[in-house]
This record gives structure tokens, sequence and C-alpha cells, in this order.
């Protein structure tokens, strides 16, 4: 999971946590956590060279978890010359055992008990930084099957559970400490209180990332970068891309060309929605119908990935159409790209692979005729709605959920038609309803309907059919990186469930999506 360097220069600008990643499930929250206290931090690999650390100079280093041990002999490493960097570093579980493996007198070694869940604490040293405000005794989650049996030289234990004597442990002359348990996640007690403790503590992070502090910055860069040049936004109704188109209209003015591409993948009147939104916003919106041309190159398509390239390619062709028609010449293309976009679409060798290429990251062609802008590649959703209020953007908008750039396509398990697309549409229409009438709607993050590639035997007025079946799927989350299934009421379920099968021709069975995330996305493809 990593960052790229071709447009976030966030971290050469601001003070910044460094999060090496080396596979853990939990990553993604410790720079969630972090981001909650208004300090900057970034996701890297942990093959980011030594150099590329040096120039990000970051106020301090977090090692992540991982499901690797640190005897093996493809165990991820890291350069030991980064412990010379004068830079508070923080191992967590996984980075734990990793500096007691590279620095001078520590050891690792299997447990004999393997530790996992709630474990009661003891804190040693409570006038350690790291445990400042926090009590003498509290609840830590474990993962892990190793354990630190020697220190390395200079580090003393100040906390332990049962079964980790060495469950945390510090160097305060060099800034370096070392836990077995994970301070991320909310399964810790006071979890945030640590992970405060050493970013503002132990590494003088100041509170300084906040969204208005973005917009300033994001403003002026984009304005350096633009120039006297033009800029084509692609708005989809959504909330990145609404958002974006906002900053960009308040930063370059006229410079700024949005464009609405009906692709013939949008949910029902959304056209109608989008065009509305934007007057209201005041930005001038450029409509291109190329429906057909979509369509006919998902013909016959029903890899996920290769739709996915499909609409990426389709896309451009279509922007590229669209500049000769203005007669104008445009050098940027800008996107609502996300930080969960990147991190997702990015595979390392090692901690983690790539689950699904994101349409606005990884599925558009590498020769097409537009550097891409990305303002918003460095935040998560929660911070583009903040940024969002921030510039007065309708609240019915910000509230809106989640819809992916390939549209429909990817929530069509098989061949995207013009048919199956409108018996999508329309129990989507239906669900959505539903759960608005339930007032469910602010409460689930993400909610859709997925049209499955089989078909079941009903009986409908006495007489059998065979007829399709779609899930549905509405999940609860902060940033998408993690996501609960939602408890929606049985009796709104069968509500949903009665409309869908009476109302959309086409549909005899209806199912609910029970899985989180992880294991399964939230989207189906």
């Amino acid at each position: 999971m990593t960052n790229t360097n071709d447009t976030n220069t966030a971290s050469t600008q601001q003070e910044t946590i460094l999060i090496l990643d080396f596979g853990s499930q939990y990553t993604q929250l410790i720079a969630r956590r972090i981001r909650e206290q208004n300090i900057y931090c970034e996701i890297y690999p942990h093959t980011l060279p030594l150099s590329q650390i040096e120039a990000i100079a970051p106020k301090g280093i977090i090692l992540s978890g991982g499901p690797a041990s640190v005897y093996e002999a493809d165990a991820p490493k890291i350069d030991p010359k980064l412990f010379e960097l004068e830079t508070p570093i923080l191992g967590i579980c996984y980075g734990m055992q990793l500096m007691a493996a590279l620095l001078a007198g520590g050891k690792v070694h299997p447990a004999t008990q393997r530790e996992y869940g709630h474990a009661p604490l003891q804190v040693l040293d409570a006038t350690d930084p790291l445990f400042a405000g926090l009590s003498s005794r509290f609840s830590a989650w474990m993962s892990h099957g190793d354990r630190i049996e020697a220190p390395p030289v200079g580090f003393q234990t100040i906390a332990q559970t049962q079964n980790a004597p060495i469950a945390a442990m510090a160097d305060p002359a060099r800034a370096f400490y070392g836990l077995q348990f994970h301070p991320e996640v909310e399964h810790t007690e006071d979890a945030d209180q640590i992970l405060g403790n050493f970013t503002r503590r132990i590494c003088g992070c100041r509170n300084a990332w906040t969204m208005r502090a973005f917009i300033a910055r994001a403003t002026t860069q984009i304005q350096e970068r633009v120039g006297n040049e033009r800029v084509l936004c692609a708005v989809s109704g959504g909330i990145d891309s609404m958002v974006l188109a906002t900053l960009l209209h308040q930063a370059i003015g006229d410079a700024l060309v949005p464009v609405f591409v009906d692709n013939g993948l949008l949910r029902k009147n959304e056209v109608a929605e989008v065009l509305k939104t934007c007057e209201q916003l005041g930005i001038p919106l450029v409509t291109v119908d190329a429906v057909e041309p979509f369509l006919n190159g998902l013909a016959g398509v029903t890899d996920p990935e290769k739709k996915r390239k499909v609409i990426g390619a389709q896309f451009i062709e279509t922007f590229k159409a669209t500049v000769q028609e203005l007669g104008h010449s445009f050098r940027f293309l800008a996107q609502g790209t996300l930080y969960p976009d990147v991190i997702e679409s990015v595979s390392v060798k090692g901690p983690s692979a790539t689950i699904k290429t994101h349409h606005n990251v990884g599925g558009l062609p590498s020769d097409m005729p537009f550097e891409l802008l990305e303002p918003f590649r460095e935040l998560f959703k929660d911070e583009v709605r903040a940024v969002g209020a921030e510039l007065n953007v309708p609240a019915h908008v910000l509230g809106r959920h989640p819809f992916p750039g390939p549209g429909l396509a990817v929530r069509i398990l098989g061949e995207v038609t013009h048919e199956r697309l409108e018996v999508l549409r329309s129990a989507d229409a239906i669900f959505i309803a539903e759960i608005k009438k339930a007032g469910l709607y602010d409460e689930i993050w993400q909610a859709l309907v997925v049209l499955l590639p089989v078909k079941s035997v009903g009986v409908m007025g006495d007489a059998r059919t065979y007829e399709n079946a779609v899930a549905l799927r509405a999940v609860t989350s902060s940033d998408a990186m993690t996501a609960d299934w939602a408890r929606i009421p049985t009796d709104v379920l069968a509500t949903i469930s009665n409309r869908i099968i009476n109302e959309v021709q086409g549909i005899n069975r209806v199912v609910y999506d029970i899985s989180s995330k992880p294991p399964s996305t939230i989207e189906w493809e």
C-alpha cells in the first residue's frame, strides 16, 4: 500500500508522520486515527528508499504491523540506517519486532502461546511520555504469534501482559518506541491518546492539518501548476467530483471546463440531478451524450478489470472528442481521486496485493493526452466532505453515498447491456428510496444493488418464473477502508424486497449481503 510522488507534494510542505506498511490489515486505521487529530500522515511501502524518506523529512515514523515473522528468510525489512536519521520511531506489533531484530541486543522468538484479542496491559513506567494521561492498567488489542525476548540495547520495558513480558518498550534518548499491541484499533482503550502522545509529545507535531488549511494550500498549488492553461474536470455528480469542481472553480475560474459525461452507467434520474446541482453551485457544465460508445465498448465484456480499462479508455476518447468540439487546448484533466483509491490500486511486493483497479487511478491508458490534476489524492472521503462544507457545497450533495467511477457497470456481474442496466437502475432506485423513507440513508455509508449473473425459479400469479436475482448491499463505515454490513430492520428489507419483485420486471429474488470489509470489498467488482 503506497502513495505516489507525481502529484502529491504535501509531504514536502507540511509536518508529516510517515507510516511504513508491512502488510497489516490495520495500517489504514493508523493513518485515520492520526488524521483525526489534525496531524497529516502518509502511508508508504516498507520498501521506500531511505533517500525518499530523508526528502520527506517526517516528524516521526511509524512501522506498521504485518503477518510475517522477522526471522523468516523472506521477511520484509527496512534499511537499518533508518535508525540513524534522528527521527522518532514507533514500531507496532511486527514493527516493534523488526526494531528488536535490527537493533543491537534485541531478540525475537515464537511465543509459547499466541495472543489474539483483548489482553489486560500493565504500564510499568507511568512517567513515560507515550503513556501520559493513561491509567496504569488498561485493555489492549493483541494479534501476534511472536514476542520480544530481550529488548535492544538502550531500551527499557514500559508495559507488559501475562503472555508478553515486553508488551511495550522505549528508548527515550533516541525517541524509539515499540508496542506489541495495536493502539490504532478501537478495541484498545484510550487508543487515540497513545498515538496522540507519540505524534504531539514525542514528535512535536502541531494540530495543523485542517481542511481550511488544506484548501488554502491546494488552491495555491493548483494556481501555480495550472498557470494560464485550461483544465478539463470530469464531473460525475458524486461528492468527490462536485467538491473538486467547486474548489477548482474558485481557484482558477473560467480556466476550468467541467464536463459531465452521460455514459449510460448512471443511476436513475442522475443526469437531471447533476445539472440542477451544478446550476445551484454556479458551475457552468458541458454535457456529453456518450451512452452508445460506452455500451458498445462494453459489449461482451464480463471481466471486472477489463470493464474498468474499457471505461477508462472510453472516457479519454470522449474527452478528446469534446476538446476538439470546444476548439480549445487542454493540458490538464482533473479527477476526484482519493487516498483509498490510491492505496487499493497500487500493489507493493510483500505487504499487499492490488485489490481492484480504480477507474480514476489505474483504469486510464498510459498514453492519454492529458496530465492528471488530482488535488484530493491525499484525502479520505470524510475529509473531502469537510472540504465541501468549508466551500459551502450544499448538504444534500455532501451527504450522498459514494458512487464508483465505472458506475453501474461494476454492479452488473457479467455483460453490461441496455436491458440489464434498466433492470438494475429500477431496483436501485427502490432501494435508495426506501432507506431514505425509513430514515436510514444518513446512517449508511453506501447502499447499492448488484445484478447477479444467475437466475432462479419463482412463482408469480400461480405461474412459474425463471428470472434474475439481485443482492442488496449496505455498509457502515467512516472512510471505506473498513466497513461493516448495515443492520437494516427486517421489516424495511421486506418492503424493499416486495417492491423490487413486484415493480421491476425480470427480478424474482432479492438477497442481502452481510459481509464485512475485510474480507469482502464494498462493491462486488
